[in-house]
This record gives C-alpha cells, sequence and structure tokens, in this order.
C-alpha cells in the first residue's frame, strides 16, 4: 500500500512544524503515526496535529513504505504520468509496497533460558547491554514453563535486570514490541506456541490500547496485562496529568474482561493521570 498524496503532502506540512486541523488528514496512516507517537492529536472542540518526533519519522516512512524523500515523493506522486524511474529515485523499491528488512524480533532476559532452536536443545544466555535477535522464529520454542514478558518501551527492555524484583515468581523471557515493523512477527510466534504472554506497558490509554490491538484481541486468554499491586498509590505519586489530557479524548476501551485492568482504567480516569513504565527501572 502506498502513502495517498493528499496525505503524503500533509505529513510533508507536519515534518516542516505546521500544526494542521485533525479533519485535513484523515486516513489510517496517520492514525499508524499517532499510535506510535510520531503524531500528536490535541485539543477538545477542534483537534490539531502535531509532529513530535521528526527522525522518528523519516524511519517510519522509510521502513514501512520505503519512502526515502517525502518531499520528492509528493512531488513525483503528483505527476499524471509517474515514471518507473522517478519511483526508483525516491523509494527503496519502485512498486512502493511494503518493505521487509528482517523477520524476527528481540528478546533479552537476566537468566539463562532453556530453548529449542531448530531441533536443537541449546541453552541461551544473556549479558547485560547485549540483545539477542530471534530470525527463525517458525523454529524457536521456549522452555514451556517460561512466560513471555513483553516490554513496550526501549529503555525498560534494557534494563530489564533492575526490574526483576517484579517478576520474582515467574521464568521469565522478554520480547520487544520494537521495532515496530517486527510485530507481527512476534504475534505470529505467541500464537505459535502455549507459552502465556504477559504485556508490560505504559499505564495508560496508548499503552493500554497497544495492548488490546496488537495482542490481546489475537492471543485472547494467553495474554494478560500485567498490573502491579500497588499501581493505585504509584499513579497518585508519580502519574501525569500532561499523558492523560492528551490521550483520554481519543480513547476508547470496548470489552475489557480483565478486572484489574477495568479498575486500571478507573484509577487513569479518577486521578486524571498516566504512568509512564520506565518508572520501574528503580525500585520504589
Amino acid at each position: 500500500m502506498k502513502i495517498p498524496v493528499h496525505i503524503a503532502q500533509k505529513i510533508l506540512q507536519l515534518s516542516k512544524g505546521d500544526t494542521l486541523n485533525s479533519s485535513v488528514a484523515r486516513h489510517t496512516v496517520i492514525d499508524e503515526l499517532i499510535e506510535e507517537r510520531i503524531v500528536e492529536r490535541t485539543g477538545r472542540i477542534q483537534k490539531k496535529l502535531q509532529l513530535v518526533n521528526r527522525n522518528a519519522l523519516l524511519l517510519f516512512l522509510q521502513n514501512k513504505y520505503g519512502i526515502n524523500d517525502l518531499e520528492k515523493y509528493v512531488e513525483i506522486s503528483s505527476k499524471n504520468n509517474v515514471q518507473r524511474s522517478d519511483l526508483v529515485e525516491v523509494s527503496s523499491y519502485s512498486k512502493l509496497k511494503n518493505i521487509r528488512t528482517f523477520k524476527g524480533f528481540l528478546i533479552n532476559s537476566y537468566v539463562p533460558t532453556n530453548v529449542i532452536l531448530n531441533g536443537n536443545e541449546i541453552t541461551m544466555n544473556f549479558t547485560e547491554g547485549i540483545f539477542q535477535f530471534i530470525y527463525d522464529f517458525e523454529n524457536f520454542i521456549p522452555n514451556e514453563n517460561a512466560t513471555i514478558i513483553g516490554i513496550e518501551n526501549a529503555e525498560n527492555f534494557r534494563w530489564i535486570a533492575k526490574q526483576k524484583y517484579l517478576f520474582e515468581d515467574i521464568e521469565p523471557l522478554f520480547v520487544s514490541r520494537y521495532p515496530q515493523s517486527q510485530s507481527k512477527d512476534l504475534v505470529k510466534w505467541l500464537q505459535s506456541i502455549p507459552n502465556n504472554y504477559l504485556h508490560f506497558g505504559d499505564f495508560d490509554f496508548a499503552g493500554i490500547g497497544i495492548y488490546l490491538n496488537e495482542f490481546k484481541k489475537h492471543l485472547l486468554d494467553k495474554a494478560t496485562f500485567f498490573i502491579p499491586e500497588n499501581i493505585e498509590k504509584l499513579v497518585v505519586k508519580h502519574g501525569n496529568k500532561t499523558n492523560y489530557d492528551r490521550q483520554k479524548i481519543n480513547f476508547k476501551i470496548e470489552n475489557i474482561s480483565e478486572e484489574k485492568l477495568i479498575k486500571l482504567v478507573k484509577n487513569l480516569h479518577q486521578y486524571k493521570c498516566g504512568l509512564e513504565q520506565e518508572i520501574f527501572i528503580k525500585k520504589l
């Protein structure tokens, strides 16, 4: 799927620092950018769009749509007769299809983990500061007793040893949601194994949305949202009100079956705060 030229024009405006009315840029690509926190949608009555991270936008366009030069892409796509050579100039793939640089996903842990990879039983050892990338995920089978813990944010994935106090009663194997282009591989793998999945993300509407839309709907009862017992106190003490104000208007939660998650949503509304998972890197 390529980006329609009228949407590409709006993204180009955002990349140059313009603020746009949300109503003029309605498209799934814009929704993706908002979900990835590359673009921010604000406002109560007349919603506005504004770019949050320009570097992340450039990477998103390159990795997902093969667009190396957004301005040139808009120029070429606006022509009536587009030449194949023109498309090659602005895209890493002339048909402008989604591209896959690599399949697989990152894993990490703070304890050795027994796995089967391509039919061979091996023990994976982990060194702090080095992540391991699983390419042949179709043939990667974790220990049946392991709980797969999905980490939403990069900093938490880097410093998992500082958060092991949260998971003392389980045998963990940590997986990363990023790079985002690999997340479908991760979900496909999680569907193929019997292990339970525990989602450890931000305790705000965006984090809950990622869990429900990317994992829970595919994994059903195998998936649970990680919520520590003292979450209400942590929201009160460390919660971010700006986070709540920015997300509450656009977020909808339907058919939540987990009682703890329902209670968390009520806490977020009650205290009008969101809590980022980085707070757990240091024991509280």
